[in-house]
């Protein structure tokens, strides 16, 4: 029972009331990436836009996006939830309701925002609900927070074009990837900033389905 309980806590969203209060102060964190030097919170040089990607544990889809290029600088935190400036463990009891998240600013001439789409798509299995493989928990959950309507709509145009993807491949589970406006995103701590840098040997539980989806650049 008690099992059954966790599992629950941890794979359903809480409400205002039962969410964990949090604090008004941003807790720490790194101020540069780790790989390239640019600062994690900006300022940004105009001309770049933001996104912000969750495909389970940060770690790896961090990873996978500082790598492409066109992408100025990446930040893992916590978004899609009720409590303010979350902890890391905070957000493990699922009475947070934030997801895993990678912040993504990428300059739109050298990568287009449906090439970060694609990527997000085939590089994880967006049908799992409230899970990533072994990864259990609404913080791993798959999301996509847009901040201009421009790209929410291109987010649901690819989002409809992998799920088209998956039923002629013969997958019949269906999408779960949350689509929204980006609320605050919430910086996570120092030792989760790029960790597959500081730890090339660390767990990445990312795994795609197979499928390509079917968006061009």
């Amino acid at each position: 029972m008690f099992l059954i309980d966790m599992f629950n806590k941890k794979t359903v969203m809480p409400s205002q009331e039962t969410a964990l209060p949090g604090r008004s102060e941003a807790i720490p964190t790194a101020e540069h990436h780790f790989v390239n030097g640019q600062p994690l919170h900006g300022p940004y040089p105009d001309h770049l836009h933001v996104a912000y990607f969750g495909m389970g544990c940060f770690w790896g889809a961090e990873r996978l996006f500082w790598k492409i290029p066109g992408v100025w600088v990446t930040a893992v935190g916590y978004q899609g939830g009720l409590t303010p400036n979350p902890t890391y463990h905070e957000t493990t009891t699922g009475m947070t309701g934030h997801a895993e998240i990678v912040k993504v600013v990428f300059d739109p001439s050298v990568v287009t925002y449906a090439s970060l789409l694609k990527t997000f798509f085939e590089e994880h299995d967006p049908t799992q609900g409230m899970r990533q493989g072994n990864d259990i928990g609404t913080t791993y959950r798959s999301a996509i927070y847009t901040t201009t309507p421009e790209q929410l709509a291109e987010a649901k145009r690819a989002r409809d074009a992998f799920q088209d993807a998956l039923n002629k491949a013969g997958k019949s589970s269906k999408i779960t990837t949350e689509i929204g406006p980006a609320a605050e995103f919430f910086y996570a701590e120092d030792y989760h900033q790029q960790y597959l840098a500081k730890n090339p040997g660390g767990y990445c539980g990312l795994r795609g389905t197979g499928v390509s989806c079917p968006i061009s650049g």
